[in-house]
């Protein structure tokens, strides 16, 4: 089974992508394989040099990747000049490492960008982590430091969760207690698991 897990920013898609993992999943994180193709001298690397110069690299040549961000997290078209650069080869290697497990294991794609990549349409079931735009927003103050209109802009530019509903199998309520999130999830696995 290869569920695809995604959902917005501080929806706590992470620690549910932990919990699986210690349930026997392998995961599969998109934001990991993101950083692995944009490592110094990758073809990725060069492109997102050549559109934004050498003034977004670290002495050590690797991404400053918060200095990126503050460029394409305030602007859409360079959001998306970056996600064409990137994303053909992190679908790559998703798609690379899938193909690596064998027959009958379960696999999560922890993607945030499952649906908009177009990746849902390889997974058997989206799991979609829900949580109201007040927590991410608490979340990502607590979490990053963020000011109140930085985690607003943030999340203004990722896609509605209205809209990321229409492709969900499944959505996740993680705006409660955790014990709940985790009790909902083993429910489900069990039910899932005796159906096959």
């Amino acid at each position: 089974m290869l569920i695809g897990l995604t959902g917005g920013i501080a929806s706590g898609k992470s620690k549910i992508s932990l919990f699986l993992k210690s349930q026997g999943a392998v995961i599969i994180d998109a934001d990991e394989i993101a950083r692995y193709v944009v490592k110094p001298m990758s073809s990725a690397w060069k492109n997102i040099v050549e559109a934004w110069g050498m003034d977004i690299l670290k002495p050590d040549r690797s991404l400053d990747r918060q200095k990126l961000a503050s460029i394409v997290f305030s602007n859409k078209k360079e959001l998306e000049k970056l996600n064409n650069i990137t994303h053909p080869e992190i679908i790559r290697e998703i798609k690379d490492r899938i193909s690596r497990e064998p027959d009958g294991s379960l696999i999560v794609l922890d993607a945030p960008l499952l649906i908009e990549s177009g990746l849902y349409t390889i997974v058997d079931y989206v799991w979609l982590v829900s949580v109201t735009e007040v927590t991410q927003i608490k979340r990502l103050q607590e979490r990053d430091g963020m000011t109140l209109e930085e985690a607003g802009k943030r999340i203004s530019m990722q896609m509605p969760l209205e809209e990321k509903k229409k492709y969900a199998h499944v959505i996740i309520d993680n705006n409660g207690q955790w014990e709940d999130t985790e009790h909902f999830i083993c429910l489900y696995l069990l039910k899932k698991g005796e159906q096959t």
